[in-house]
């Protein structure tokens, strides 16, 4: 490498300064399979960091598919869907999501990510319009982002403000309208007005997009998610994204709305044609996590008891425990440094709960993500909640004797 580089030197600095604000990133390194309790850096842990919300990712079942899918199918599909590499399995898994969320077809992506980057550069021209909650996932905003690029016009409207969201509904006079939310908001845990979301899209003859990465699986008859939560019948105006690496514990992720508008995708969405096809072995795989995400309603019953017990178990902390009724449960404490130091406070506790700080969530708000999971007991929970009343009782004892 040579000496003196002016580009690295200033990304150095940039990390340095990170670092000091706050907000410098550490991977860890698990040395066993996702769970409720893991093996972190040598220490055995209480991890409350995963998205694994029905206790999947290591269920025996799924793992046996994974293996015999494999060895049936081959590794890797070797081509993209287009061109020969859309396998048995694939059709299968498709058949079966869009038979669970109750729409006409569905469309699988490797991730979430290069699904929401799939949809709205695809639906969203010139002379469309684009609606997005400013909460929203980041690859929703990056589509958002790239439908600009193509001569969209993008509007965001405050956080679950539906008065405010109509007003400029009412005022666009654009040719396609398209409405974009999460239906599970994925720092805050907190759904969007769906419901609300859903009249205006039939008042204005919109789209409307949901990202329901956190609510497919959890939500719901069957768990299909945040709109049969709220009974909210099957549309044609209506696009849901799902991912399979949270409930359903594999990976990848799926587009299910219309006949025309999973064809339109199949032949327009660049992240869908440009891109070898997901290893059929973990089509098969999630082929069996669907069926047990839908058959297994006690997963969900158990779910809603640790969400219960939880919020019961933190009442009266100084930090508040933001309004939701989901398995993401974030604990507010609000400075940079501060949440890092609960965080690792808890580490040294031998329990993993992740500080999560700008820009994945607004300045001043910085947080500790509780993620619940099935493969949690009630004694996890309450453990969880002994060790943070312990440190709350200590920081504001020490903040008392300070003059």
């Amino acid at each position: 490498m040579s000496a003196g580089f002016a580009p690295e030197a200033t990304l150095a600095r940039e990390l340095a300064t990170l670092a000091q604000q706050g907000l410098a990133r550490q991977r860890r390194e698990l040395g066993t399979a996702c769970g409720a309790h893991v093996d972190v850096d040598g220490r055995r842990l209480l991890a409350f960091a995963s998205n694994d919300y029905l206790g999947l990712a290591n269920d025996a079942r799924i793992v046996a598919a994974l293996a015999e899918g494999a060895r049936q199918w081959g590794a890797g599909a070797g081509a993209s869907h287009l061109l020969g590499g859309h396998l048995h399995p694939h059709q299968a898994l498709e058949e079966a999501l869009a038979a669970l969320v109750g729409l006409p077809r569905a469309l699988t992506f490797s991730t979430g990510f290069m699904a929401n980057l799939a949809v709205l550069p695809t639906l969203a021209g010139r002379g469309a319009a684009i609606f997005a909650d400013r909460l929203n996932h980041a690859s929703l905003i990056d589509g958002a982002l790239l439908a600009k690029a193509h001569g969209a016009q993008v509007r965001r409207y405050p956080h679950n403000n539906v008065a405010a969201l109509a007003r400029m509904l009412a005022a666009s006079t654009a040719a396609c309208k398209i409405i974009v939310s999460d239906a599970v908001f994925s720092m805050d845990g907190d759904l969007a007005p769906v419901a609300e979301l859903y009249a205006l899209a039939v008042q204005h003859d919109c789209w409307l997009l949901l990202d329901d990465a956190h609510g497919f699986g959890v939500l719901g008859e069957n768990g299909a998610g945040t709109c049969a939560h709220l009974g909210i019948a099957p549309d044609a105006r209506l696009i849901l994204m799902g991912t399979l690496g949270k409930a359903a514990g594999v990976g990848g992720a799926f587009v299910a709305g219309s006949e025309a508008l999973i064809e339109t995708l199949i032949h327009r969405a660049r992240s869908y044609i440009f891109t070898t096809a997901a290893p059929p072995a973990l089509a098969a795989a999630l082929c069996v996590a669907v069926n047990i995400l839908a058959d297994e309603e006690e997963r969900r019953a158990h779910l809603r008891a640790l969400i219960a017990r939880l919020k019961a178990r933190l009442k009266g902390l100084p930090w508040q425990l933001l309004p939701s009724d989901t398995a993401i449960q974030p604990l507010l404490v609000g400075e940079n440094h501060a949440a890092l130091a609960l965080s690792q406070a808890l580490w040294q506790d031998g329990i993993w709960a992740p500080a999560i700080r700008p820009p994945t969530v607004p300045a001043g708000t910085a947080r500790l993500r509780i993620s619940l999971s099935a493969a949690h007991s009630l004694d996890d929970v309450d453990r969880l909640a002994d060790a943070l009343a312990r440190h709350a009782e200590t920081q504001f004892s020490n903040q008392e004797k300070q003059p």
